[in-house]
């Protein structure tokens, strides 16, 4: 690996890296490793770039359940400290803000499916954004959320009626974003998440998991699209491309 490459964390044998995600890494021509932290011991940091945390089942609290959470959040604050780019999706997200001293809590309902959110007016500045529009689409899978407030650095860079936090930053390292959606996934993980996870989706959810596969796939084109061009920004940011 180089100083070039992203580390990946896996939370999940079924969970990887999304299909726009894959995508999007493949046409920038960008090495990546995938670290299967339910079953290995998470790599040194130095080699990498950066660092991508994907989604997964524990809660960033539950350290005795999940033992690697605990050197999972140390590599994250090494990342920070050495100013490293983080993107975290859904549980990356929520564990880069419980990092950074945010409140991370269930919500009053969970979220799943497909949603409109919104660019905060920091957000809308922020060159991670850039080219996309103010409204988005998003693409939801959690029960648990960050709480505003948050601590004095961290700005939020997105919201929507169900999470009032759906997106975050660093005020002063453009380098960092966490995101509660997750956008990285096509209508192939759509389906697999849902095979996976079906009893915890539709617990409690108005949600018929067919319109939900045909959803993905109707979005998919236009979620593609923007997903690579919100992941070329960063990787730019990043100091990749």
């Amino acid at each position: 690996m180089t100083r070039k490459s992203l580390l990946i964390v896996q939370h999940l044998d079924w969970e990887g890296p999304g299909g726009h995600l894959l995508a999007g890494l493949r046409e920038a021509g960008l090495d990546f490793q995938v670290a299967e932290v339910w079953h290995e011991a998470l790599p040194a940091l130095h080699p990498f770039a950066g660092m991508i945390v994907l989604g997964g089942s524990p809660n960033v609290d539950e350290e005795e359940q999940y033992p690697y959470l605990r050197p999972l959040k140390a590599m994250i604050r090494e990342c920070l400290a050495s100013g490293r780019a983080y993107l975290g999706f859904c549980l990356g997200h929520q564990l880069l803000a419980h990092v950074l001293g945010c409140r991370v809590e269930p919500l009053p309902r969970k979220s799943v499916g497909f949603i409109r959110g919104a660019l905060t007016p920091q957000g809308q500045a922020h060159p991670a954004f850039r080219g996309l529009p103010e409204r988005l689409e998003l693409f939801k899978w959690h029960g648990q959320g960050v709480h505003p407030p948050v601590p004095d650095g961290v700005t939020v860079l997105a919201a929507s009626d169900a999470t009032p936090v759906e997106a975050l930053g660093l005020r002063d390292h453009h380098r960092v974003v966490g995101l509660q959606f997750d956008n990285h996934a096509d209508a192939g993980d759509v389906a697999r998440w849902l095979h996976h996870d079906r009893e915890w989706a539709l617990s409690g959810a108005q949600l018929d998991p067919e319109a939900l596969i045909a959803s993905a796939r109707t979005r998919e084109a236009a979620l593609g699209r923007q997903f690579r061009l919100f992941l070329g920004n960063f990787c730019r940011l990043a100091g990749l491309l």
